[in-house]
């Protein structure tokens, strides 16, 4: 066997041993991701404000109004353990995201397109969200996700042009148009992981 036959085996080898074990995580972002505590809300609605000050700074006028997500929904999220924070290397929660196993009843009819896959099992993304001065929270959330499930879904208002831009940077395709259970019109993103 020549050499670059064993660095091939070798580094094949290294490659399944860290996806089996999840070696390589968050930490490339020195973020941890978990699930988010109870007393943590206060923390989290105050991250969720910060994020409708971004919103509104880059255009994005008419998402999140209302005071949405109320707390009601966040608290849901967090006693269904749907709800998950990042967290810096000091220890501050610095982003939030809802991650949530199984079909969406908003996602059942999509319009001016189709889903790529819409017969595995899918998570769905929600309620991303992260502090004026972090940074990296988005790649962390989307890469621990697709670490999670190969089928992924999250939607976000057409004004939302930095989500939009970061879901395709990180493999997510634009599938069409869904409408919330108010009737407001959401763009729909899928991410499939092959194996």
């Amino acid at each position: 066997m020549d050499f670059n036959n064993y660095l091939r085996i070798v580094i094949r080898s290294f490659i399944i041993f860290v996806a089996k074990y999840k070696i390589i995580s968050t930490d490339t972002y020195m973020l941890q991701i978990r699930r988010t505590r109870i007393e943590e809300l206060d923390k989290l609605m105050d991250i969720f404000e910060q994020s409708r000050r971004i919103m509104r700074e880059s255009g994005n006028l008419k998402q999140w109004t209302g005071g949405y997500p109320t707390r009601k929904i966040v608290e849901k999220d967090v006693k269904d353990e749907n709800s998950y924070v990042c967290v810096d290397e000091a220890g501050e929660v610095i982003g939030t995201f809802a991650f949530i196993y199984g079909e969406d009843p908003t996602y059942t009819r999509i319009y001016e397109g189709g889903w790529l896959d819409d017969e595995r099992p899918y998570a769905t993304i929600h309620r991303l969200a992260s502090t004026k001065d972090s940074h990296g929270v988005a790649a962390a959330c989307l890469d621990w996700c697709a670490r999670q499930i190969s089928n992924l879904r999250a939607d976000t208002h057409r004004d939302n042009h930095i989500l939009q831009h970061i879901l395709l940077k990180h493999g997510f395709t634009y599938c069409g148009i869904i409408y919330l259970q108010n009737g407001d019109e959401r763009l729909a993103y899928q991410k499939i992981i092959l194996p």
